[in-house]
């Protein structure tokens, strides 16, 4: 069997974190690799150096990942924003044979302001969100809608796609 690389990406608040735990939980031989930790530092700077480096650890995280015979699925979650870090992360993978699923979760502006409200966001953070969920229309990638679905939910349709 083919490895299967699975990327979800969408704004913060999406609910990326919260799928893929459940996600990997519910595929036997998976791993699960969180963007946001390759960003954990403090203080927390957005630099040309920093993103170098955090792309780089990436690509190097989801290379061993997919070169380790103990996984046949790879979930990897991140905000990825634009077709261009999705490029720059791939690149450094296309001497490696996989299946790729690039999905996308998007919600209603006002069920993504309740989630986010509930998480202990800020105002400033809630309006960025909001004001970036257009640009994930548009993207190279499979959509699910999850303003009316349960984290359950969600996990089943992934499952349905990737198995």
């Amino acid at each position: 069997m083919m490895k299967k690389l699975v990327i979800i990406n969408g704004v913060p608040g999406a609910g990326k974190t919260t799928v893929c735990k459940e996600l990997y939980k519910s595929i036997s031989d998976s791993v699960w690799l969180d963007g946001d930790w390759c960003w954990m530092m403090n203080p927390f700077v957005v630099n040309e150096e920093n993103k170098s480096m955090v792309e780089d650890n990436i690509s190097f995280l989801l290379r061993s990942y997919l070169n380790n015979s103990s996984y046949k699925y790879i979930i990897f979650n991140w905000v990825i924003g634009n077709e261009k870090i999705f490029e720059t992360i791939l690149s450094k993978l296309d001497d490696i044979e996989f299946q790729l699923y690039k999905i996308s979760l998007i919600s209603s502006p006002k069920v993504l302001k309740e989630r986010m409200l509930e998480d202990g966001r800020t105002e400033e953070q809630i309006k960025n969100s909001i004001s970036r969920l257009k640009s994930y229309e548009d993207m190279d990638t499979f959509k699910i809608d999850t303003t009316n679905m349960s984290v359950k939910n969600v996990v089943s349709k992934i499952l349905e796609m990737i198995k």
